[in-house]
């Protein structure tokens, strides 16, 4: 039998992890699993009461906020699973999720990061995740299947072969994770995910939708509002992303793409919304491209305004 490490990443948001746990606790029937909470460098340290309250869990503290990729890279280091399930604090889990997961790479060596099916928890019917389509690396552009949609069940045929996993809730097999290594942390937010399953592809294995599991996502299915911080890593990781996976050609091709289009596009609608604070954020995220290397691990943004 093998073991499941869950992981996921608490922000400022105890109570919000804390639902999770208890939808952990309320559904898990697998005799081997351990529960690992990240705390990513939170105002207000809750690790001292949680161990109190939880003394099953493994709780990491961090004193920094290492980003999303950062956090549960300290997940992996102390994590014995032989299977690992990462899934974002607003996650809530449903019965046979983890187990369905877990027996999809049991049955498939070639595969090694899975993602269920995810629907939105305050509008339940209503789809956010159903495999993503292939990356075009000319525009750094993909598309979510099913996304807004109501659950017909008219994608449940795509169990197999996706494009990516989705970053609030994937499985990923840990010799995988020791072919490909960790999730890269200077992305910080955003790409991450994607970066990582590209990698997973490159070291021969397969990423998969498994749709007879299902968990439940408390983001909004309205858009998240616009911000400085999006701003700059919504485009600074598009271009990173780009620059570690894409072909030469299409990376070229890439780079005329943006500067000619994206990045003007971009400025004009910035000065239409009123938000010409955003125009530096924009040529910041540009230039730290332009002056960085793709391992660097300078962020380029005041983590101070976190």
């Amino acid at each position: 039998m093998k073991r499941v490490s869950i992981i996921t990443v608490n922000f400022n948001q105890p109570a919000v992890t804390e639902a999770l746990l208890a939808s952990i606790f309320s559904t898990i029937t697998l005799p081997d699993i351990e529960i690992i909470v990240v705390d990513n460098g939170s105002k207000d340290n809750p690790v001292p009461g949680w161990k109190v309250k939880y003394p099953g869990v493994l709780f990491i503290r961090s004193d920094d906020n290492l980003g999303f990729a950062g956090g549960n890279n300290l997940g992996i280091a102390q994590a014995k699973g032989d299977y690992l399930f990462f899934v974002n604090n607003d996650t809530e889990f449903t019965p046979g999720l983890t187990e369905t997961l877990t027996k999809a790479l049991d049955e498939h060596e070639n595969v090694g990061i899975v993602s269920p099916k995810i629907r939105y928890f305050d509008q339940p019917d209503i789809l956010q995740y159903m495999g993503y389509t292939p990356m075009n690396y000319i525009t750094a552009r993909n598309r979510c299947i099913g996304q807004f949609e109501i659950d017909k069940g008219q994608y449940d045929d795509l169990t197999g072969e996706t494009g990516y996993a989705h970053g609030a809730a994937m499985m990923v097999r840990r010799l995988c994770i020791e072919k490909a290594g960790p999730m890269a942390e200077n992305f910080f937010l955003y790409y991450e995910e994607l970066d990582w399953c590209d990698h997973i592809k490159k070291a021969g294995y397969q990423v998969w939708l498994i749709t007879g599991a299902l968990i439940y996502h408390k983001e909004s299915v309205s858009v998240g509002k616009n911000s400085a911080l999006k701003e700059f890593f919504m485009n600074r990781n598009r271009i990173l992303f780009t620059r570690r996976n894409a072909p030469t050609v299409a990376r070229i091709l890439f780079y005329i793409y943006y500067t000619g289009i994206v990045a003007p596009r971009n400025i004009l609608n910035y000065i239409k919304s009123g938000h010409r604070d955003y125009i530096k954020w924009l040529l910041k995220a540009i230039w730290w491209n332009i002056t960085e290397k793709t391992t660097s691990k300078k962020l380029g943004y005041p983590l101070k305004t976190i």
